[in-house]
């Protein structure tokens, strides 16, 4: 295997796929950056332009887009609260804080050091243990995906603190926001109305926008704060070697938490993030300071989306099941060069899989150059005047909006969650549970019932794996609540 890889190393060193790996994490981090445009949306824009390409090279500049995109969301919702990606709503809880207080050097350091090493971390694990791993997901039972999604709903109890009935409530709105749409196990409408365009339900991204970006213009208008930043008040540093020592550990953990949850198809990095959000805030000797400005917090997201990454690779090159959106691009685009994702592509194909391992190695790099080059220019972002920045954020979300599915009525959706975002606001509703209840919901209602169908109502407690991740879900929610005296802000 090291030979293997050595020789795929080999393969990536020369000019050509170097530049290409440089041009796709570029290209990837502005895809994130920009609201509306998923990894997965990024990937599939630019599968037309590796027709052309030999296969190694094509997978290379898809990988690295992937890539560059995981790490892209967190920028603007680290600096304006507009997070590019679902998994990067986590992130903003903490790194939108910072740069409320000055601190946005700081914050932008974090995630970006951290996501590099978090996303080698990933890499290895799949370099080293894609089989066993792919062995466990694929015996995964829906009883046990649906007792994961219960889990990550949990965590709401931990992460809200305080406010947890609040907290409770918002996640129980997305979760409502979830149902509308065509039943994805009968085929039945539910509450559309007889609107037509409702039979899809609401997409997530517009929602996405409108409940972070849309929201935050709205709150900001009510308040007139159009006040700029000035540099006086930009004091933060960017991280020194000692902030970065100070989070090895939770660097660490949330790596492989990330990687898990990564392999098994469909978790994401959304669950992956928050689950390991949750678990940081309540192994930190400092919890009180999630939600409030936690390089913790930072790092334990970042850690888990960018080493998901990895994960999701795990079922793709091993099995040919598609571990995330993206990598479900990813097949369409191995099967256009007349490659077959799965076992037989160790076999059949063993330069282009460990020119992928190597082309994922060299893309963090990639990734830690390409932020540190422009990490003053997403500082700068904050100077912006706000009157300006405001009407941008504004033009932004409605083109995030409609790229989704070109569609006007995911802008007025996109309006109308701005609205409901800045009314929960209003009234010290957190708004990350929302998005966590649109997106595990769909998780937890279709596995809960093709479990049903499958085993019977008992599944939920002869499986013992699925028994334990219940356990450990009413555990999860109850302890939080049992240690209200103990003073924890929530987000």
């Amino acid at each position: 295997m090291l030979d293997q890889l050595i020789t795929g190393l080999s393969a990536v060193s020369a000019w050509q796929p170097l530049l290409i790996i440089f041009l796709g994490v570029a290209l990837g981090i502005f895809v994130g950056a920009m609201p509306g445009l998923s990894p997965s949306m990024g990937v599939a824009l630019l599968v037309p332009f590796t027709y052309g390409m030999s296969p190694t090279l094509a997978l290379i500049l898809l990988v690295a887009i992937y890539i560059g995109a995981s790490y892209g969301g967190s920028i603007t919702a680290i600096t304006i609260n507009a997070p590019g990606t679902a998994s990067a709503v986590v992130t903003a809880i903490d790194g939108y804080a910072m740069t409320r207080a000055g601190k946005p050097a700081m914050a932008l350091g974090v995630s970006l050091v951290v996501s590099a090493i978090a996303g080698m971390i990933g890499t290895f694990i799949l370099i080293f243990f894609s089989a066993p791993l792919a062995g466990i997901a694929v015996r995964f039972h829906p009883s046990e995906y649906f007792a994961m999604a219960m889990f990550g709903l949990a965590t709401i109890a931990s992460l809200a603190g305080a406010n947890w009935l609040k907290a409770f409530l918002a996640a129980l709105l997305g979760l409502l926001i979830n149902t509308i749409g065509t039943d994805a196990i009968s085929g039945a409408e539910r509450f559309t109305f007889d609107l037509p365009p409702l039979s899809d339900g609401f997409a997530l991204i517009p929602a996405l926008i409108g409940l972070f970006a849309l929201s935050e213009v709205f709150t900001a208008i009510e308040r007139k704060a159009f006040d700029r930043v000035g540099l006086d008040q930009i004091k933060g540093h960017w991280p020194r070697i000692k902030d970065y020592w100070a989070l090895r550990w939770v660097t660490l953990r949330s790596s492989l938490l990330g990687t898990v949850i990564g392999v098994f198809p469909g978790a994401g990095a959304a669950i992956a993030s928050f689950l390991s959000y949750d678990f940081s805030k309540r192994l930190s000797k400092h919890p009180e300071r999630f939600g409030n400005g936690s390089t913790e917090g930072i790092a334990a997201a970042e850690a888990a989306n960018s080493a998901s990454v990895g994960g999701a690779m795990v079922p793709l090159l091993t099995l040919g099941i598609p571990g995330s959106a993206t990598t479900a691009v990813l097949i369409g685009a191995m099967m256009i060069h007349k490659l077959t994702p799965g076992p037989q592509l160790f076999l059949t194909n063993p330069d282009v899989l460990y020119g992928i391992f190597a082309a994922m190695l060299v893309a963090n790099i990639a990734l830690l150059l390409i932020g540190l080059a422009g990490s003053r220019l997403w500082v700068k972002v904050t100077m912006i005047p706000k009157r300006i920045l405001y009407v941008l954020v504004t033009c932004m979300s409605v083109i995030g909006a409609f790229a989704v599915r070109n569609s006007l009525f995911d802008v007025l959706c996109c309006f109308g969650f701005g609205l409901v975002g800045w009314i929960l606001k209003r009234y010290n509703y957190p708004l990350a549970p929302v998005i966590l209840g649109m997106v595990l919901g769909s998780i937890a209602e279709t596995n809960f019932r093709r479990a049903i169908m499958m085993d019977g109502a008992s599944v939920f407690v002869t499986r013992p794996i699925t028994f334990i991740l219940l356990l450990l879900a009413l555990l999860s929610f109850i302890i939080p609540l049992l240690k209200r005296r103990r003073p924890v802000v929530g987000y």
